[in-house]
């Protein structure tokens, strides 16, 4: 008898989550060296400045409005109910239904924004507020910019829901694209638009509006633009029509509205994390803000294209294993997903502290002092990367089993946390302390999601011989990492680049295993 788990698999040597994983990791990849060059530029413009750490700060709040509204809680309702009119109603029900959910998404994004930009002042300096600890001369800065950025919200609000009906149509090129181009517009910004003297290319010097820190904002709102411009041609493919409606009786947008709920408040949630992160940094010395936000954008390299790419791609297989009744084939899913973050990364998090300080100092200019901080504050953000990678697909198991309510408590579990561990720690120890913070809080959050699993799974959990080759690769490899990084002579990028070869290779034999179960996903 062929297992069910075979029957969802067409290609037995390499599965269909593999491939996508492979497929999402990439485009994820390119969008990361992309953002990596961006933050390098912006880095050597302005180092660990005041202005930067405004421009930071600014980004907060229109971030959360556009996560909640129309970014990851509206398009996870969304898809679902789409997919089913699409099946049930045909192409221009889905439009219709589409339309309303737009319309509302722009309305209600448009409403809190006006509402933003009118309080700005009192959202920005308040004690419980964005930047309490700035000046009163850098808090004016924030509150500009935060207006400005608002333009942008208002423009992802309609590119994050067209991102959520092209996936419906299995499109999934532009929406993944769109990040990318996104980049771009913020390249832009700090290469034409910022800078007080123009780039030199040879002879050439590129034009420049010498903007400063606006020049930046200014690319957010260009990058917004493209994001939403390159999926056009997608939308007019697949026949988009638009209806001016927004009768709240229709039974789709009641159930978007629904499945909503649960899902704003778990992202709610995780980006208050970011918003009391900065409210506690802008009491900190100048750079502590943006030291914070380049430790996490380094962070969100490895996991987002090891841990989102398969989080991503592993949650459609689950619902179908869910949906079938195919408890054992679920159960052997997530635990062979679980033991492949294990093992690439706790190797990734122990290479990764070793080497940074040298990649740090090279691509964004700092002195040593500057570079020290940003490198610390990486080291404790790496700490956290085995959970929130843990985390991406436990939670995502829940949502394959239809309960959005467990991902909500574990997020609330995450933010309470937090805010006790960083209230804590963050006058002892600076951004470090914070960096720690969301380390712990983010990795109770995971063994609040394992444990729970396990009460209906219990042999994901079985890895106890591999967990010790894990940490023995981990350890060998971190070792000749760090012996070739301090006994090389040479310039330090490309000695921490070898060290970095070095040491995973050290770390391969140990992993292997785990590598070769990635095929089976």
């Amino acid at each position: 008898m062929v297992p069910k788990s075979d029957l969802l698999r067409p290609n037995p040597r390499v599965s269909h989550v593999a491939r996508s994983s492979l497929l999402i990791a990439g485009f994820f990849a390119v969008d990361k060296i992309l953002g990596l060059f961006r933050q390098a530029i912006i880095g050597r413009q302005f180092g660990l400045s005041s202005e930067l750490d405004a421009f930071n700060a600014a980004n907060n709040l229109p971030d959360l409005l556009f996560a909640i509204i129309s970014g990851g809680a509206l398009s996870i309702a969304l898809i679902p109910v789409l997919s089913s009119t699409l099946e049930k109603e045909g192409r221009e029900e889905v439009w219709k239904l589409f339309s309303r959910v737009l319309n509302w998404a722009f309305l209600l994004t448009g409403s809190a924004a006006l509402i933003f930009a009118v309080l700005a002042r009192p959202i920005v300096t308040a004690e419980i507020g964005v930047a309490p600890g700035f000046t009163p001369e850098l808090q004016s800065l924030v509150i500009d910019l935060m207006r400005i950025n608002l333009i942008a919200t208002m423009i992802f609000s309609l590119s994050g829901l067209a991102s959520a009906s092209l996936q419906t149509h299995q499109h999934f090129l532009l929406p993944a694209l769109a990040p990318i181009v996104y980049d771009g517009g913020q390249i832009l910004g700090a290469i034409f638009l910022a800078p007080e003297s123009g780039y030199r290319l040879g002879n050439l010097e590129l034009p420049t509006a010498g903007l400063g820190v606006h020049g930046l904002v200014y690319g957010v709102v260009i990058g917004a633009i493209l994001h939403l411009a390159v999926q056009l041609p997608g939308l007019k493919k697949y026949g988009f029509r638009w209806f001016p409606k927004l009768g709240i009786d229709h039974p789709g947008l009641r159930a978007v509205a629904r499945l909503m709920g649960p899902r704003i408040l778990t992202i709610g949630a995780f980006q208050l994390i970011f918003l009391v992160q900065d409210n506690l940094a802008s009491r900190m010395d100048v750079g502590s803000v943006t030291a914070l936000t380049y430790g996490w954008l380094i962070l969100q390299v490895p996991e987002t294209i090891i841990a989102t790419a398969i989080g991503i791609a592993i949650l459609p297989t689950l619902s179908k294993f869910f949906a079938a009744g195919d408890a054992q084939s679920f159960e052997a899913s997530v635990r062979r997903a679980l033991r492949i973050l294990l093992a690439l990364t706790i190797p990734a998090t122990v290479l990764l502290s070793i080497v940074l300080r040298p990649f740090i100092a090279a691509a964004f200019g700092f002195g040593a002092s500057e570079t020290e901080l940003v490198y610390r504050a990486a080291q404790a953000y790496l700490l956290g990367l085995a959970g929130q990678s843990l985390v991406e697909v436990a939670a995502r198991a829940f949502y394959a089993r239809q309960d959005a309510r467990i991902p909500l408590a574990a997020s609330l579990l995450n933010v309470a946390s937090f805010i006790i561990l960083s209230l804590l720690l963050f006058r002892r120890f600076g951004p470090v302390g914070i960096g720690i913070s969301v380390s712990l809080a983010f990795s109770m959050e995971a063994l609040f999601l394992v444990i729970l699993l396990r009460t209906q799974y219990p042999k994901i959990l079985d890895h106890g011989r591999a967990i010790r080759r894990i940490v023995l690769g981990s350890i060998t490899g971190g070792l000749t990492a760090y012996v070739l990084l301090n006994a090389l002579p040479g310039p330090g990028l490309i000695i921490a680049s070898l060290a970095l070869l070095a040491g995973g290779i050290a770390a391969l034999p140990f992993i292997w295993p785990e590598l070769r179960q990635m095929i089976k996903l």
